[in-house]
């Protein structure tokens, strides 16, 4: 855009501020107004199109210091607030147009006027075309009204036609999603909806519950051209009835009944997918003993875990009269073995 268009623009007005508004306002409100007249969020919409690129305009110009000064003097000229006449002496002549700049750099300090003799006049004064030449830094071919419609009025090329806005990359759309604890160890492919839209998200195999997995190209869409943003999908995953996970090992309970840990055993156990293994309990087995298959737990791109069987010991809720009477013997047979002296030994430290 030429800075002769600038008559005819009010950005103020484009972009919803006041014309005291400062860099922070006039840039909030350009990215309030840039997303919602995108033409990503318009698609085929001329009238969006049309908006959105004025908003630019709008944004290039009072977003730049020295675009803004020039645009606001250029907006004085175009609302009448400056009166040129040939003449001189007369009240309201084209010496009022540059009495505002008057004072320390300006065009005529201490309250007096600077008169301007208009292009062609006798007497070799200074020229309108000089004078705006001057004023706005135009240099060489110093000003022009008409002619090339090309040109920027004022001499040089304009910062707006210089510096088009930035682009900037979406914002990032964020999402849930639940999978089964068999689908977090193997991996899967799955299909959600955000915003309406069907979209598929590759699940790493080992991911864990709280993890988040990044689909590039489905979030906001960019601002001034830059790129659509990205889907952030946290996962959580739903508990299993036998494993759970502890890093990349897989760990299940293992029952035992009191003979069993006493004297040992050999028992299987299931794997996690599907097949089982033959581990042996060592006698005199206690609760919460590990009995490790290597091998066995999480299989990641790093490293596979183990799946760790934890002994528990089980008693029957309703012991038979032969179980009670082998117990009291069993008792006896401990002597004064005290299983709970070092519980206490602890407590004293």
């Amino acid at each position: 855009m030429s800075e002769q268009e600038w008559f005819s623009k009010d950005f103020y007005k484009v972009l919803g501020v006041d014309k005291t508004a400062d860099k922070k306002a006039i840039t909030k409100a350009y990215r309030k107004l840039a997303r919602q007249w995108h033409p990503d969020q318009n698609p085929g919409d001329k009238a969006a199109e049309a908006k959105f690129k004025e908003i630019g305009e709008a944004y290039a110009v009072l977003s730049n210091d020295e675009d803004r000064k020039r645009y606001d003097a250029i907006r004085a000229m175009a609302s009448g607030g400056a009166r040129f006449s040939a003449g001189s002496g007369g009240a309201g002549g084209f010496e009022d147009l540059f009495g505002a700049f008057g004072g320390a750099g300006g065009f005529g300090g201490g309250g007096h006027n600077v008169r301007f003799q208009t292009s062609g006049m006798p007497g070799g004064g200074a020229g309108f075309e000089d004078i705006l030449s001057g004023l706005f830094g135009g240099g060489g071919g110093g000003a022009r009204f008409g002619g090339d419609p090309y040109g920027s009025p004022f001499g040089g090329a304009s910062h707006a036609q210089q510096a088009a806005p930035t682009p900037e990359k979406g914002g990032t759309v964020r999402a849930k999603l639940a999978i089964s604890f068999r689908q977090a160890l193997n991996g899967a492919t799955l299909t959600i909806k955000v915003g309406g839209s069907p979209i598929k998200v590759r699940i790493p195999a080992g991911i864990k519950d709280g993890q988040k997995v990044r689909v590039k190209g489905h979030g906001k869409p960019g601002i001034n051209g830059g790129p659509t943003g990205d889907l952030e999908v946290a996962v959580t995953v739903k508990p299993h009835p036998v494993f759970s996970r502890e890093g990349d090992d897989l760990v299940l309970t293992l029952p035992v009944t009191v003979s069993e840990a006493i004297l040992g055993t050999v028992v299987d156990v299931p794997m996690i997918d599907g097949n089982t293994a033959t581990v042996k309990v060592p006698a005199g087995s206690s609760s919460g003993s590990e009995i490790r298959v290597r091998g066995g737990g999480v299989k990641t791109s790093k490293a596979t875990g183990d799946l760790i069987a934890r002994v528990a010991i089980q008693v029957p809720d309703k012991p038979s009269r032969d179980l009670k009477k082998l117990a009291k013997e069993m008792a006896k047979a401990e002597g004064d073995l005290d299983v709970r002296a070092s519980l206490f030994e602890a407590v004293e430290e």
